[in-house]
């Protein structure tokens, strides 16, 4: 466990430090050198931060346990750099909050000279103290403490577990589609094909290879067989080649050959063989060492597992026909299955418990594995006992034999995380803010990252394009997991996997990184969580949850100061957790979720000058007008509250970037002489989604104003002719807007009434730049506009009229749209043609009355086609077959059985395979919204098509780590049932289940 602490209190504080001399530069850049000597030590503690940073960046890729001095040293200097940071930012407020004029009032009021700032001694304490950690590094020889022998990790994975006495687990769909592939050999070219299996650690990828690769059919087909583990060959291409020379030929390996030579004599050995080579556990390297070795014109198959997602598209472009199998979680009904079959006995309270046990585990077979093994030694096992469990699973992790095998996946796949930049090893950590299962929106956490400074830029929007490149980077790790990716593949909300997520939160923990608010500790960490939301457990609400967060414990009482950077709260927090101004130093307060917030609450709110992400929830009805006082204030987030009236004030909030909700401006009537009061000079306002129109034209006056708008969301009423005007003027203004188009994107959304429609006419002729537009409402004659915009790639439609003809044609014009939904729009007579909308790659119709026929090769770059209807009858004049690229088909689950076994059936001779899913159509919570689709579960019907899918509402797993599951799973645990695919498109919101996925 010191080597998890010790690693994440590593990552921890080179985040931290990095934060701090961004905040000294940003001091620097006050002119506080005005007072003497000040400055320069600001700028000692500047160079010394920058050196502890890299110090811990560089202990990061450290093996084994610190020794007890070095550890020591690592906690004292993350206090101290919590410290400096916590001082900076109580200067910064002093000399931004209120301007210089009365910062040298405050300075003569308290009787300083402009030689004497205030903080100037607690500065040089800080100062002194860096100098003495210092001399005792220096005094110890930390240095040069070499790790403890007791504690040394090894890299290779420990002593496997006896795990052949246990029969695979769920294992017998997944097996059943990969063998089908395998077998389509005769009859077809001849052709190599590569079937990818990826997941999470511990998800069970050897397992699925393993019982294919010993299958009687696949024995039978394959003459020539080899399994290699890659993960015992990192870094080494010619040990790589060698073990593979010697699995396919034993003795044939070259003595003394060097790479080149061994890639020849594998080569010549594979030619005019069918052969059938797994490698488990593959990195990159390996795999661009051995692909040229394969002889192509071959009925040979490949399978490679990896824990990359990137990864196994890569190997599956190899060869033709290439296949990515997505891992998944196992179901209740399996997870308890496993348990029985370790455990093999009765185990007297473990029905009651095992519900908990398996929400716990999440479906990861390695888990539920180690519980059921560690269960083993009791002879009974109560509910009580299980929470308790759970509650300290760390302490069992590090001391337990039974989860020695899952402690050190869970830690390789967060120490397999690149160490440059080292944020992207806290953004991880940072997950665990949220309660465990919570659905995370994708942009919420990329604007909380950037208000922790945990990814920051000069730049505004690079500082965003970092941030998307983390996320992406561990969703592709598989240790994030997407929950309903949208519908150009960008995951729109997401979670991290279960048992990684408390693995991660009881790390954070000792890392005084995150905590629970009742901690009695909690002035100590910068990161506070409450979850007070009651379970569903045994058929029954309990309050598991509030173990750790019972309100009674959770309240502020007393002059206790927090330094708590960031609050989240879901659930019932109690009355006594509302005094935010003991948490002075909060740059987030996320309340979304809390039910029991009042509004009066939030009319001490403005004191928390450092506030630079605030989300409030249903029970919020409005805002206070001192909230102009929220300086800082990046992202207000008011999407679930029922605030109907901005305050004119929340606009002059000068760092004011993100404005969420469904608002009308405060009652005021403003002149253009008046606009300059009610904005800052550089309005920093991003995305303003949105807003309902009336009869004040403030809001359209004054969005002229503001240059950088990115994202825009209005809800237009019939109004008087002068409010459509001035919106008129301020959408032509946003369209028209020069903006680097090379990063994000610049989206318009416009819900119009009937005579609102007129928008439209008058903004035929504003040639912009969007990327993308939404238009609901009475649209007939009125699709001029979308085809004047440059780079329009998405493009949805939702009627309330009908469209004609002209309109439908008029949009063939987009040769750059890549994504197009029409919903209620009758298509009857409409044809696609060859060289219409050359870059489509999703085409989404939903509840088409009648719809378009695909002249034969069209849409030749099709990879998804979403038919949503439950009128759709059977494959309406498509043929799927001229699609080459296609992976997946989405039906509205409420179509006739009839229609979905053809539509199955067409699936499985397509030879891509593409993925059958089926949707359910939800009703909309807002009048006037698109309309909505997510997963919907349907039972397999009787008959062996193997496409067919059966949607979850949390789909795949994660990733896993090298030395993992070649050993501990690879004999026989336990496999994911069905298939996942990496990236899939869906609809709006749409929660798509996992599925398998085909790669040309």
């Amino acid at each position: 466990m010191a080597t998890v602490a010790s690693t994440v209190l590593g990552a921890v504080l080179g985040a931290v430090t990095k934060n701090v001399v961004a905040q000294i530069v940003k001091l620097l850049e006050k002119r506080c050198e005005l007072w003497k000597g000040f400055s320069g030590d600001i700028d000692f503690i500047q160079r010394e931060l920058l050196m502890i940073a890299a110090a811990k960046e560089d202990q990061l890729s450290e093996k084994g346990d610190p020794s007890a001095v070095k550890s020591i040293s690592m906690e004292e200097m993350h206090n101290l750099a919590l410290d400096i940071e916590d001082c900076l930012d109580r200067i910064l407020h002093y000399t931004e909050g209120e301007g210089t004029a009365s910062l040298l009032h405050r300075i003569k009021a308290v009787g300083l000279s402009a030689g004497s700032p205030p903080f100037a001694t607690e500065v040089k304490q800080l100062k002194e103290r860096l100098r003495a950690a210092h001399q005792r590094k220096l005094n110890y020889d930390v240095n040069g403490s070499q790790p403890d022998a007791a504690g040394v990790s090894s890299s290779t994975s420990p002593a496997d577990m006896d795990t052949s006495r246990v029969q695979p687990v769920g294992i017998d769909k997944p097996k059943r589609e990969l063998l089908e592939l395998l077998q389509e050999i005769e009859g077809q070219p001849e052709q190599l094909s590569v079937v990818s299996i990826v997941g999470f650690g511990g998800s069970g990828k050897s397992t699925l290879a393993k019982a294919l690769y010993e299958c009687p059919e696949v024995v039978r087909l394959f003459p020539c067989r080899a399994w290699v583990m890659a993960s015992e060959h990192r870094g080494h291409s010619k040990g790589f080649l060698t073990a593979f020379l010697e699995k396919l030929h034993p003795g044939a390996s070259p003595r003394g050959g060097d790479v080149h030579q061994l890639q020849d004599h594998i080569t010549n050995y594979l030619n005019n063989k069918r052969y059938l080579i797994v490698f488990d556990d593959i990195e990159e390297e390996q795999w661009d060492c051995i692909k040229s070795t394969f002889p192509e014109n071959t009925r040979s198959r490949i399978i490679v597992t990896t824990r990359i997602q990137a990864l196994a598209e890569v190997c599956c472009n190899h060869g033709t026909n290439g296949y990515v199998y997505n891992m998944r979680s196992l179901d209740e009904k399996h997870s308890k299955e496993l348990l029985e079959a370790v455990l093999r006995r009765h185990l007297p309270g473990l029905e009651q418990s095992s519900t908990l046990i398996v929400n716990k585990c999440d479906g990861h077979p390695l888990a539920l594995f180690s519980v059921a093994n560690y269960l083993l030694r009791k002879r009974e096992f109560t509910e009580s006992d299980c929470k308790n469990f759970w509650n300290d699973l760390s302490s069992h992790m590090s001391k337990e034999y039974a989860f020695r095998k899952l402690h050190q996946v869970l830690l390789n796949n967060y120490r397999s995380l690149p160490g440059r930049p080292v944020h992207l090893k806290t953004c991880l950590l940072y997950v665990c803010v949220f309660p465990n299962g919570h659905p995370i929106r994708r942009s919420s956490l990329m604007r909380r990252w950037l208000a922790e400074r945990y990814v920051h830029d000069p730049d505004p929007c690079k500082a965003v394009v970092v941030a998307d490149k983390i996320l992406e980077e561990l969703i592709d790790r598989n240790i994030i997991r997407p929950i309903d990716p949208s519908k150009n593949t960008r995951v729109k909300t997401c979670r991290a996997h279960g048992i990684m997520h408390e693995f991660m939160l009881h790390m954070s923990m000792s890392a005084k990184f995150i905590t629970f608010l009742s901690d009695p500790q909690r002035s100590n960490y910068r990161h506070l969580l409450m979850d007070g939301r009651p379970v569903i457990s045994g058929g029954r609400v309990s309050n598991e949850n509030h173990h750790h967060t019972s309100p009674a414990h959770g309240g502020m009482s007393g002059d206790e100061k927090l330094r708590a950077h960031s609050l989240t709260i879901c659930g019932s927090a109690g009355k006594d957790v509302f005094d935010f101004a003991k948490c002075e130093l909060l740059r987030v307060l996320d309340l979304e979720e809390c039910k029991d917030l009042k509004d009066d609450h939030m009319d001490g709110i403005h004191k928390l000058w450092h506030l630079k992400y605030l989300g409030l929830g249903a029970t919020i009805s409005r805002l206070p007008s001192k909230i102009a006082k929220m300086h800082c204030l990046e992202t207000l987030d008011m999407r679930k509250t029922k605030i109907e009236t901005l305050p004119v004030e929340v606009i002059k909030l000068p760092h004011l970037a993100h404005l969420l909700g469904k608002f009308k401006l405060g009652k005021k009537d403003l002149k253009i002489s008046e606009l300059g009061k009610f904005l800052p000079k550089e309005s920093n306002l991003q995305t303003l989604a949105g807003f309902i129109t009336d009869n004040n034209p403030g809001l359209p006056m004054l969005m002229v104003h503001m240059k950088m708008l990115r994202k825009v969301k209005i809800w237009c009423n019939d109004n008087d002719g002068k409010s459509l005007a001035e919106l008129s003027a301020g959408i032509k203004k946003f369209v028209e807007q020069e903006l680097d188009t090379s990063i994000g994107i610049r989206s318009l959304s416009l819900h119009l009434r009937n005579s609102s429609g007129n928008i439209l006419q008058s903004l035929e002729n504003s040639f912009g730049y969007l990327s993308s537009l939404k238009l609901h409402g009475a649209l007939s004659g009125l699709t001029q506009f979308a085809t004047s915009l440059c780079g329009l790639t998405e493009l949805c439609l939702s009627s309330t009229n009908d469209l004609m003809t002209n309109d439908i044609s008029n949009l063939r014009r987009l040769i750059h749209l890549e994504y197009l939904k029409l919903v209620k729009v009758s298509l009857g007579g409409i044809s696609i043609r060859k060289r219409d909308f050359p870059r489509l790659l999703r085409l989404c119709l939903v509840q088409c009355p009648t719809l378009t026929t695909i002249e034969k090769g069209a849409l030749r770059n099709l990879i998804s086609l979403q038919l949503l209807s439950e009128h759709l009858g059977d494959l309406p004049g498509i043929e799927i077959r001229s699609h080459e690229h296609l992976q997946e088909i989405c039906l509205d689950s409420e179509i006739n059985q009839e229609a979905k076994i053809v539509w199955e059936i067409a699936a499985k001779n397509h030879p891509k395979r593409p993925r059958v899913l089926y949707l359910k159509r939800v009703d909309q919570d807002e009048m006037g919204s698109m309309v909505k689709y997510v997963s919907a579960k349907r039972p397999a019907p009787e008959t062996e098509c193997s496409v067919i899918q059966e949607g979850r509402q949390t789909p795949e797993v994660q990733p896993i780590s090298a030395e993992e599951l070649s050993s501990a799973l690879k004999e026989a645990t336990v496999a994911g049932p069905s298939m996942a695919p990496s990236k899939l498109p869906s609809e709006m919101n749409n929660l798509m289940p996992s599925s398998s996925r085909v790669v040309s």
